[in-house]
């Protein structure tokens, strides 16, 4: 994920480099579309678990149990879930979209995604900051999707890449309205393929939904978020030949997705 202004101004250098564009002034993206006091998530939020309550007790039921999952083919996809490059983030909802679509051939419309997530993001981490509730994986043995180093020194309670997923699907269904249904339904199992990994509770996965809808709300009202989503609603609609994904690989993405770890 971007989390600081130049590395999102070097993606996007990047994105229009490498397609031959020159860099306009206005691409660079804004280095955020709210203040960062616009929304203070620990005090809307509920408290992360703690040992001993329901809650607790019921993410340790849900992590053993989607133990079950290591190696299935909704194990595989949740493993192609955990990158955050734009790139990867773009091909994840390719199938609910519709329309196969890359940093390089939409570049408007990633930046408004990837500023709007870096937003999301820093909201979110205030929230981590402060519940420090441990990973599952922590509190009871068993697999993860990836390496544990690259978990192991971040907190659990909101999910970050359930904020990122979910901030992804809202805008995408937002300027795709006519496939609303089929990206927030990705976007929901966005979040659920953390669970599957073994790296967030589920209760982490429901709350880091709740973090992007809420930091979404005051960043509407940003005149620069507007201008943004214009912008990428009239780039998406002057696409021309528009490639759509692959049958066998939505069919996959189907059948996979369709094993919910909250069953």
């Amino acid at each position: 994920m971007i989390r600081n202004r130049p590395a999102a101004a070097a993606l996007l250098a990047c994105l229009t480099l490498g397609t031959g564009l020159r860099v306009e002034a206005e691409m660079v993206p804004p280095s955020s579309y709210m203040a960062q006091d616009a929304i203070d998530l620990v005090a809307i939020l509920p408290a992360a678990p703690r040992s001993g309550d329901a809650r607790y007790e019921a993410d340790r039921v849900t992590f053993r149990a989607t133990r079950t999952l290591v190696d299935t083919p909704r194990w595989h996809w949740a493993v192609s879930d955990v990158s955050e490059a734009p790139a990867d983030m773009l091909r994840n909802y390719a199938c609910a979209a519709g329309i196969e679509l890359t940093p390089a051939r939409v570049p408007v419309t990633t930046r408004l995604l990837v500023t709007a997530a870096q937003d999301t993001a820093r909201a979110n981490n205030v929230a981590k900051r402060h519940f420090q509730r441990q990973r599952p994986f922590l509190i009871d043995h068993g697999p993860i999707c990836q390496p544990a180093q690259e978990v192991t020194n971040s907190f659990d309670y909101p999910s970050g890449h359930t904020t990122l997923g979910w901030t992804w699907a809202l805008i995408l269904a937002e300027l795709l309205p006519d496939r609303a249904t089929s990206i927030l339904a990705r976007g929901r199992a966005y979040g659920e393929s953390r669970i599957v990994c073994g790296v967030h509770n589920a209760s982490a996965v429901e709350a880091g939904r709740l973090s992007a809808t809420l930091s979404l709300t005051p960043m509407r009202a940003a005149p620069a978020f507007q201008a943004d989503l214009a912008a990428a609603r009239a780039e998406l609609a002057a696409l021309g030949n528009r490639p759509v994904p692959s049958a066998e690989r939505c069919r996959a993405e189907a059948d996979a997705l369709s094993v919910s770890p909250l069953q």
